[in-house]
């Protein structure tokens, strides 16, 4: 799921030291991005039920999923571009010697390439949330339970534990994935998604299926992958967040009525 061997050094090493004005700017437009998208998410929220596939049929119309697919788009980019970003200013950094037409491609590129990634996970979400339509309040119950366990043993693994350095060395991955030029923002930007994804997909299901995508998961979720990535001991976090999972998922394994507590009263997307 990672890049290939790195064919070329890095080049200036010196930018990567001090604060570069593009780079400054960078992280500041990635962050109005990302609070436009929290805005979006919060004032512009869609019907739980419609959102987690439970009233569509199982046969929806093509602009359902693609409807679907661009809401969880939007809700990505809220949730992963703060984290992101200190990896992608680091790389607007670097891009210190190239034309100002160049390194804004390269940074667009390497975004983009990031964020579209996430955005087509929204079609495999989408199936699975319609598929959850089909199941009974028992089956789903039982499924839920098992999910919130397998999620939070998870993250004790060691697939985890490797992306999540990744995420959480901005440096150490430029170093060991650098690509030149605009095809390398792409490449970069696709191993960055890649990694990020090995971290967090069990969590994204979790949303999904066990929080229906309710705004109180959302909200839980990204602080979550945030201090995971951000704060100190970061790898600590995702580790109590495996034990939460796991003894979450047992009390719904023990009383099935607390799965349909989890996915009601929350207001989604």
């Amino acid at each position: 799921m990672l890049a290939d061997s790195p064919r070329e050094s890095l080049p200036d090493a010196t930018a990567l030291a001090g604060r570069d004005p593009a780079s400054v700017l960078t992280s500041a437009l990635l962050l109005v991005l990302a609070a436009a998208a929290w805005a979006r998410v919060l004032l512009s929220p869609m019907a739980s039920d419609d959102m987690a596939g439970m009233s569509m049929a199982m046969t929806p119309a093509f602009s359902d999923g693609l409807a679907y697919v661009a809401a969880w788009a939007i809700m990505m980019a809220a949730m992963m571009l703060p984290s992101a970003v200190p990896m992608i200013g680091l790389y607007a950094a670097t891009q210190r010697s190239a034309s100002p037409g160049g390194r804004v491609a390269a940074v667009a590129l390497f975004t983009s390439t990031y964020l579209g990634l996430w955005a087509l996970t929204g079609v495999p979400i989408y199936l699975v949330s319609v598929a959850l339509g089909a199941l009974g309040e028992t089956a789903l119950a039982y499924g839920i339970a098992g999910l919130l366990v397998i999620a939070g043993i998870f993250q004790f693994s060691r697939l985890k534990q490797v992306c999540l350095r990744h995420c959480r060395s901005p440096l150490g991955f430029l170093l060991g994935h650098w690509r030149a030029g605009w095809r390398g923002g792409v490449a970069m930007g696709r191993a960055h998604a890649l990694y990020c994804l090995g971290c967090c997909w069990a969590l994204m299901v979790v949303l999904v299926v066990a929080g229906a995508m309710g705004l109180a998961w959302v909200l839980l979720i990204a602080a979550g992958v945030a201090a995971e990535k951000l704060v100190p001991r970061g790898e600590w976090v995702a580790r109590l967040t495996g034990v939460v999972l796991v003894l979450l998922g047992v009390a719904v394994a023990v009383h099935p009525g607390l799965a349909a507590a989890l996915r009601a009263g929350a207001r989604s997307m």
